[in-house]
């Protein structure tokens, strides 16, 4: 079998696994008033893997299936750096199945932009960016559990810049950014400007929501995949009502 067709099955694998654990949450199963994002944008999907370390063997499959993925894919990459806090428990399952030294990064508190992060510096005192070894030559990937926008990936390569600026390491690299899924909503070119490859076990969009399409209801699948091709209509308070009241149909 070759790692392509490998990468698709545990991908699929995956992705019904997260689903039956309620890690991703859809309006009809789990919640019909929907969610309310970060950004402000109503969503009838809201993917959340941080509890992916309460499921020890699913956690290792992922450990496992990364790993490898960073042999076939990545293989420069000699040291990994989970991105606190979601991102520390899959690089030190990556770890322990693939034989790959890892660090993690800080949370920083507060910091939601770059402007954010360069006042944050300035008071953060002694304390590392990165904890973990590091060292001269190492060719780094950033691990996390999802990307969106990528936002959370360049903080985490910037802490990377000011703490290789801090322990005098000149040649180390940062080159690729390992997730398990990828929502594909323009990381994978936001990556591209800072010179980074991006890579996942579970591309959402052009394959994820078909690997799990014989699990959902019809309406769960439609309603999602329609979302995710265009989200405008579903900030209306109107169409937002009317698929409450679906999916609370269904619960009768």
């Amino acid at each position: 079998m070759s790692w392509q067709e490998e990468k698709e099955n545990v991908g699929k694998e995956l992705i019904r696994a997260l689903y039956k654990q309620g890690m991703i949450k859809t309006w009809f199963r789990d919640n019909p008033q929907g969610w309310t994002l970060v950004s402000g944008m109503w969503s009838p999907l809201y993917i959340q893997l941080r509890p992916l370390s309460s499921y020890p063997e699913l956690l290792k499959k992922v450990g496992y299936a990364l790993g490898s993925l960073i042999k076939e894919e990545c293989n420069a990459v000699n040291r990994i750096i989970g991105v606190a806090t979601a991102g520390i428990s899959i690089a030190t399952a990556i770890s322990l199945a693939a034989n790959i030294p890892s660090c993690f990064t800080r949370k920083l508190e507060g910091v939601r932009s770059l402007e954010d992060f360069n006042r944050f510096v300035k008071e953060y005192g002694e304390h590392s960016m990165i904890e973990g070894i590091i060292e001269e030559g190492d060719t780094v990937g950033i691990v996390d559990d999802l990307v969106t926008k990528f936002d959370s990936k360049v903080f985490a390569i910037t802490q990377l810049e000011f703490e290789l600026e801090v322990r005098g390491l000149k040649h180390v690299t940062c080159s690729d950014v390992i997730v398990v899924l990828d929502r594909e909503q323009g990381a994978e070119e936001l990556a591209k400007e800072y010179g980074i490859k991006l890579h996942c076990l579970i591309p959402f969009m052009t394959k994820g929501m078909a690997w799990l399409k014989d699990i959902l209801a019809d309406q769960e699948y439609e309603v999602i995949v329609d979302y995710l091709h265009g989200t405008e209509k579903y900030q209306d308070p109107r169409v937002q009502a009317e698929l409450s009241e679906i999916a609370m149909l269904r619960g009768r």
